[in-house]
């Protein structure tokens, strides 16, 4: 493809809108362009490296014994009614209605459909196990649209259901699938780690996440390096220390782990944080518990952890098994508590208490009296109040026990770019999804969900290859292996020379640009770079003699070839990409 023909409208700017280096590569390389918040469209070159991430992930599908058929998008609201998921997904669900007011979505994943489908045509266990799969667009109502492609409101995945005989089965075909992810992400260049995760919205009864480390995930990924544990931190189980084991007494010079002592208000005006309090009780946060007012649907709940801990809200909402889950506003807690926001407590609270299975143990800690303006100290559960329920509901944090060996875990942060669920009879029951045995008994049909995100991946990808001057691609994703690079098109010799090994390429099959501008050399190389193709030929100063100089884009360094040894190095590095 000659460069003066191809639409590539790249931007020497920083976008003032993009965050983080994938969206803004995206956006300054030509790769895309924002239509509305969360919804943006491809452009010839980002659609190019769109339609390879695809094609590996059909190939791996279609490796693993998966048919691909495609589904519609515009849903009717019935099959999600049927399995309880049109009330679960709430705003994140594009809702609209036909002329006859009858009620469909935009869908946001489709277990529901595939579900219906097999249920309508497969009777017989002699048709089982089955995998189906779809590369489609998914449609969410995010309320935070933010980082890109990395968290949109239109999204491509590719999703496969499968369709078992019984738990056995279920486990080969997620094997399947897990070995299948892995060879995808392989193939796309990606550091990866599979993780334990929560099974959220699509339910069942366990599932796992490929996640890529970066500093700009938006999730928390807690791993072992002692056992290779590794969980998100949705997931990950927190193991609670005894009391005596938290140092916190050695910290504030304060016997907080001794026998009860006597509860005391104090005054506390103007003082509401952790860091707040710390300072004017000097002492550790860990002599702290937070009690924290939530609105779980139609429900006020209080749930406690200890000053130096983060609440997991994953794990409150599947524990109180609610839709939705929210912070209470101000006006809520001052009715609930009878005081302000950061002077809520337990004591005398007449709601749902669930507190962390870390406070249980603690002794002779402080906690906000429900009166502005004052703190209790010295409060031990049992005598001062009672727990509805002593449970794990925070956040793992770095140094945490590892809740298989005890060794402490590492916290990253990492981007979801797949997730594998054992789904279980979760649909396959409330659909009636059913298959005849060998003796003409109805059984439900065990089912497994597994999703990549090919938006996500394509921006994890960038997340894990660029460097200051653009986009660094694999080989097996990037627009075209090699770009061509007469420095002087005007030169006679340089402009035959660059033409014959554009000729060469393009016959051996290596996807290829050769850049035909009338502009200067800096100002291509810097374009080269930017959009991060894989190999760089240039000739220069040298094509009289046939040598010209090959550089690959994720080296600094430059060697002088023959042109014909240029094409073959090239030939090479690319067939080398291509072996499956």
């Amino acid at each position: 493809m000659r460069v003066s023909n191809m639409f590539i409208p790249t931007l020497r700017e920083v976008p003032a809108e993009a965050e983080i280096d994938s969206h803004k590569l995206m956006l300054r390389a030509g790769l895309m362009r924002k239509i509305a918040s969360g919804v943006y469209s491809f452009l010839p070159l980002g659609y190019r490296t769109f339609r390879k991430i695809e094609q590996i992930v059909r190939e791996e599908m279609d490796r693993a014994g998966a048919q691909e058929l495609i589904m519609s998008a515009l849903l009717p609201a019935e099959v999600y009614q049927a399995s309880g998921r049109w009330e679960v997904f709430g705003a994140e669900m594009f809702r609209l209605k036909d002329r006859n007011d009858r009620e469909f979505c935009l869908g946001p994943t489709h277990e529901e459909v595939f579900t219906e489908t097999v249920k309508n045509e497969i009777r017989s266990y002699r048709a089982l196990p089955l995998t189906l799969y779809q590369i489609q667009t998914k449609y969410r109502d995010e309320r935070r649209p933010r980082f890109g492609v990395m968290r949109s409101r239109e999204f491509v995945m590719k999703d496969a259901y499968s369709f078992d005989r019984d738990e056995a089965g279920l486990d080969i075909s997620y094997q399947k699938m897990y070995e299948a992810y892995c060879r995808i992400f392989d193939r796309c260049g990606l550091n990866y780690i599979v993780v334990d995760a929560d099974t959220g919205a699509m339910g069942g009864s366990g599932s796992q996440e490929f996640m890529v480390k970066s500093s700009v995930g938006e999730s928390g990924i807690a791993y072992c390096e002692a056992c290779g544990y590794a969980a998100n931190d949705e997931k990950a189980e927190c193991i609670s220390d005894s009391c005596c084991d938290t140092s916190c007494c050695s910290e504030s010079g304060q016997d907080c782990c001794s026998e009860e002592l006597e509860l005391t208000k104090v005054a506390t005006p103007d003082v509401k944080t952790i860091e707040e309090l710390t300072e004017f009780f000097k002492c550790s946060p860990k002599e702290f518990a937070k009690t924290l007012i939530y609105k779980a649907d139609d429900k006020i709940v209080a749930a406690m952890v200890r000053g130096d801990r983060e609440l997991n809200e994953t794990k409150l909402q599947n524990l109180l098994n609610c839709i939705e889950l929210e912070m209470a506003d101000p006006e809520t807690v001052q009715k609930v508590t009878g005081a302000d926001v950061g002077f809520a407590g337990p004591i005398g609270l007449d709601i749902e208490i669930i507190i962390d299975n870390e406070v249980a143990n603690m002794k002779n800690f402080i906690v906000g009296a429900n009166e502005s303006g004052f703190h209790y100290k010295n409060v031990n559960i049992e005598r001062d109040f009672k727990a509805s329920m002593v449970k794990d509901i925070r956040t793992i944090c770095e140094g945490d026990k590892c809740p298989k060996c005890g060794a402490p875990v590492k916290v990253e942060l990492g981007i979801e770019v797949g997730h594998i669920f054992k789904l279980g009879t979760k649909y396959s029951d409330a659909l009636h999804c059913v298959y005849l045995d060998e003796n003409g008994k109805e059984n439900p049909m065990v089912m497994g969900c597994y999703g990549i995100g090919i938006n996500r991946t394509m921006a994890a990808i960038i997340e894990q290859n660029n460097d200051e001057n653009g986009i660094v691609w694999p080989m097996s994703v990037a627009p075209y292996h090699v770009i061509i690079i007469p420095v002087n098109t005007k030169d006679d010799s340089q402009a035959a020379l660059a033409e014959k090994i554009y000729s060469d390429l393009l016959e051996s099959g290596v996807e290829v640009m050769i850049d035909d501008r009338d502009e200067r050399a800096g100002v291509k190389f810097k374009d080269a770079d930017l959009i991060g193709i894989p190999i760089r030929i240039t000739v220069g100063k040298k094509a009289s003699e046939g040598i010209v100089e090959y550089k690959l884009r994720k080296d600094s360094e430059v060697i002088e070839l023959k042109a014909e040894e240029a094409v073959e190095k090239a030939k090479s590095e690319v067939y080398q990409t291509k072996v499956v």
